[in-house]
């Protein structure tokens, strides 16, 4: 029995989010340059998606590029927008043929014209796609989308006594899609990396010693299945837990009320 048979599909995380870690190790192991790492990886973004449409995910987030990343090598980060571009562009016909709804999150601003332009363009052509939503991190930081919101906020002239966590979620650039359940991050480092610091509140975390060029659709399944195997206590006892009232169908991730 394969992984997927294995997983419950009335239990799945309707937002998936993977930080994407190990190219550059991967890329060294091979006497190769860190480029060669990413390059590689976009095989296991094409897996990643595949096996979350398989199992019913209907939000993956992956961390792409980081406000940090900006630090890096010239020629390491010019390599990399021009891989954004290339993978947009080469992969715009599959994302439409499997129904897959591009977006992006973060400064994007601060990319370059041609990849602003690209990405535009594709999340354009897919925007009446609707059987998974696959979102983007790009020259994204937790911290700058918290200040952003902060700022945003106070413009808006609401007052103190005005301002709930619901007020912060809808200024944040997520605020069209539900908090991640699930997060998942390679290469064995256990860290958040200041990915998403707001919405993963109550995510599970699952972490793989896999370097990201080698996750396959497997690797997502044993992820999901560990998800699976975990108690979603939300601060509550076992006994509050079993008497939480939930809405929705049952094909419907649960939450709560």
């Amino acid at each position: 029995m394969s992984l997927l048979d294995q997983i419950d599909k009335n239990r799945i995380p309707s937002h998936v989010a993977v930080i994407m870690d190990g190219n550059g190790r991967w890329a060294k192991s091979q006497g190769k340059e860190r480029i060669f790492g990413h390059a590689n990886g976009v095989e296991s973004v094409r897996s990643c998606l595949k096996a979350a449409t398989k199992a019913g995910v209907q939000y993956l987030t992956l961390y792409a590029f980081s406000t940090e990343n900006w630090n890096r090598p010239k020629e390491e980060v010019d390599a990399l927008m021009n891989l954004l571009v290339d993978t947009i562009i080469g992969e715009l016909d599959e994302l439409n043929k499997n129904e897959v709804r591009l977006h992006a999150i973060g400064d994007i601003q601060s990319l370059p014209d041609h990849c602003q332009t690209e990405l535009a363009r594709g999340m354009m052509a897919t925007s009446q796609n609707n059987t998974i939503n696959l979102i983007l991190a790009l020259s994204y930081s937790a911290r700058w989308e918290i200040l952003n919101a902060v700022k945003s906020i106070v413009a808006s002239g609401l007052s103190a006594d005005g301002i709930t966590a619901d007020t912060i979620s809808q200024h944040l650039t997520t605020k069209s899609f539900p908090d991640p359940e699930l997060l998942i991050r390679t290469s064995g480092e256990h860290r958040i990396s200041n990915f998403l610091l707001w919405q993963i509140a109550y995510a599970e975390l699952y972490f793989t010693d896999t370097l990201w060029p080698d996750f396959r659709e497997e690797d997502f399944y044993a992820a999901l299945l560990n998800y699976q195997s975990r108690e979603r206590r939300f601060g509550k006892t076992s006994d509050q837990i079993q008497n939480i009232p939930v809405e929705g169908d049952s094909n419907q991730p649960l939450r709560l009320v």
